[in-house]
């Protein structure tokens, strides 16, 4: 059972450890949602995500009680590298068993903590699969990402700080995969102050922890689809779950899109890389599915590892969400001196081309028609159907896309 003086010692354990991670108000973001808006930078956190605090408070644990000489854990992330981090900095033997697909990156970042990486599988679960093996043959301390109590303090001490840094926030809003952080969180949030509404996010490809909170039992999803890889997990934990159902007030979803629009704004206004489940929190303020007018709202952005091969499509989907990306297709003659005179109409709008497809295949073409599939860069939503008014009245039907 949680208890507070655990995240009390939790705390302890931390001090001087690992950052002390800023929480600011955001004059932008609270303009936007018409609220106090405060970010939480667990980005900027040692090992780039709030992880580091669960794995170093249950290695620091074992380590006092002597029952730990070598440690085992799989993830494809954050977790890996906190185990790592923290692992290495207590004279600990780590191990980590990673999926085959794990990006170059995070391989070598987990490495450079400290750790041996083995690959194997191609999903987490084939990874966890064969770390647990590990432990048994090794009598390593699997050190699990969420579904343990001393991991759950160790998260919870984020709701620690936010409370030292300020007293009277009024709703706090909690990215979930596992929900070690949102159980955390909650429980040591509610027990100092059970006024303040405690709020999960997830995906809404990967929604378990949602899904179990309405029905009050454990669910488990049969595949999982989102951008956010940091909170997409199929089968929250028992243990965190329970605590969800008792100390949250409500859990939300998130769609990519949203996710990524706020990605966008993060990078654009306030200068900060936040990973797709860390920018969660932010996208459920955004987009306006909790009332939060005059309230004094907190976002954790738990992670700032994002992988960088992914980051066009990220703000490829934020741009057609905030409406600066039109995608569309029309259809014109295929003679010379048509593009040219749909490319004037474009330009006369002020309209950036950045892609130009012909389709030529159609079985419902005229022989002397072709499809064209364009996207281009607008200003906003205003702009954007100016553009397309334009083109309607100059004769082209225009279907997004």
């Amino acid at each position: 059972m949680l208890k507070m003086q655990e995240i009390e010692k939790a705390a302890e354990r931390l001090k001087g450890v690992l950052h002390k991670t800023a929480l600011e108000r955001s004059e932008t973001f609270s303009k936007i949602a018409g609220c106090e808006v405060y970010l939480k930078y667990e980005n900027l956190q040692k090992t780039g995500s709030f992880k580091i605090r669960g794995a170093y408070n249950k290695i620091s644990e074992l380590v006092e009680q002597n029952e730990v000489s070598s440690v085992v854990a799989s993830s494809a992330g954050n977790h890996a590298q906190g185990v790592a981090f923290a692992a290495t900095a207590l004279g600990i033997k780590s191990t980590i068993v990673m999926p085959k697909t794990t990006p170059i990156a995070k391989i070598k970042a987990t490495e450079d903590y400290g750790a041996t990486v083995i690959l194997y599988g191609d999903s987490y679960d084939d990874a966890c699969d064969k770390a647990l093996k590990i432990q048994k043959e090794t009598e390593a301390e699997f050190i699990h990402p969420f579904n343990d109590f001393s991991v759950i303090a160790g998260q919870g001490t984020i709701g620690h700080e936010i409370l030292e840094a300020l007293p009277n926030v009024d709703i706090i809003f909690v990215p979930a995969g596992g929900g070690g952080l949102l159980s955390g969180t909650a429980f040591a949030l509610k027990s100092i102050n059970p006024r303040i509404k405690v709020i999960g996010v997830q995906a809404e490809g990967a929604s378990a922890i949602a899904q179990s909170f309405g029905k009050k039992k454990l669910v488990s999803l049969p595949a999982i689809n989102t951008i956010a890889d940091g909170i997409a997990v199929k089968t929250p934990g028992d243990i965190t779950q329970g605590i969800i159902d008792e100390y949250a007030d409500e859990v939300i979803t998130v769609s990519d899109a949203e996710i990524s629009s706020a990605i966008l704004t993060l990078l654009e206004r306030s200068k900060q890389i936040v990973e797709p489940a860390g920018a969660a929190s932010l996208a459920a303020v955004l987009s306006g599915k909790v009332d939060v007018k005059g309230k004094r709202c907190v976002c954790i952005l738990s992670g700032g590892n994002i992988d960088v091969s992914f980051v066009h499509r990220i703000i490829d989907i934020g741009l057609v969400a905030r409406n600066r990306k039109l995608k569309f297709r029309t259809v014109m003659k295929d003679v010379p001196g048509s593009l040219e005179e749909f490319a004037k109409i474009m330009s006369d709008n002020y309209a950036n081309i950045i892609m130009v497809q012909y389709d030529r295949m159609s079985a419902d073409l005229d022989p002397h028609e072709v499809i064209l599939h364009i996207a281009c860069e607008v200003g906003d939503k205003e702009h954007g159907e100016r553009v397309v008014k334009n083109l309607v009245e100059n004769g082209y039907r225009v279907i997004m896309e």
